[in-house]
């Protein structure tokens, strides 16, 4: 008599499936016991896809959730507007403190000298704020376009960071086209892969998903 029922069937999946998941737990586990404490991380995104600023913005949101204290500077970015420099300044300026230090994006500046100029300022705050060990994070917004252009020498910002940045202080770098020298000194590296965009269809940057 055949009692493979349609329960039965499904009682042995359950089991199977439990099994599989109890053996991966004990492998996550093993693994996770070899893991350290914690350090402060260098975290770099780049890539042509949208979405790097936008995931820099996540974990400066999470340490304000969890109350410790973070920085934004902002290398390119000038007198735009945006959403998460509003909402950091009106409502949680005690625990991030936030700093536009771009004059806009060089096309639009048009003058190399007052970009290096803005770019440099940018980088004397950022060291500030870093070696502030108050600042758990610190977002370097665009830095990556500044190093692009040679606005900033990669070898200063790669030797500060390697022997001046506090041992617990997570560094986080945006912007495309980041320098072999930085990827080779990151922790965490995201590469963020264009497939589509709404601009090649003819729609513009909108508020809420640009800025």
């Amino acid at each position: 008599m055949n009692d493979e029922t349609p329960e039965n069937e499904a009682a042995k999946d359950d089991a199977r499936h439990a099994e599989k998941m109890a053996k991966k737990k004990a492998a996550r586990d093993k693994i996770m016991a070899t893991k350290t404490d914690g350090k402060g991380l260098i975290i770099v995104h780049t890539g042509k896809g949208k979405g790097k600023s936008s995931a820099a913005f996540g974990m400066i949101f999470r340490h304000i959730a969890h109350g410790k204290p973070s920085a934004v500077v902002q290398f390119i970015k000038g007198a735009m507007w945006t959403g998460e420099r509003d909402l950091i300044e009106k409502n949680f300026s005690d625990l991030c403190q936030f700093h536009t230090m771009g004059e806009g994006f060089t096309w639009e500046t048009q003058d190399r000298a007052r970009d290096v100029a803005a770019a440099s300022a940018a980088w004397e705050k950022a060291k500030e704020l870093i070696l502030d060990e108050r600042n758990s994070m610190v977002l370097l917004d665009e830095i990556n376009i500044a190093l692009r252009y040679d606005y900033l020498d990669i070898n200063e910002v790669v030797a500060f960071l390697k022997s001046e940045k506090p041992a617990m202080t997570h560094v986080v770098l945006t912007g495309r086209n980041a320098k072999d020298e930085l990827i080779e000194i990151a922790d965490l590296v995201t590469e963020m892969e264009l497939v589509k965009h709404p601009f090649r269809s003819g729609i513009k940057g909108q508020a809420g998903v640009e800025f």
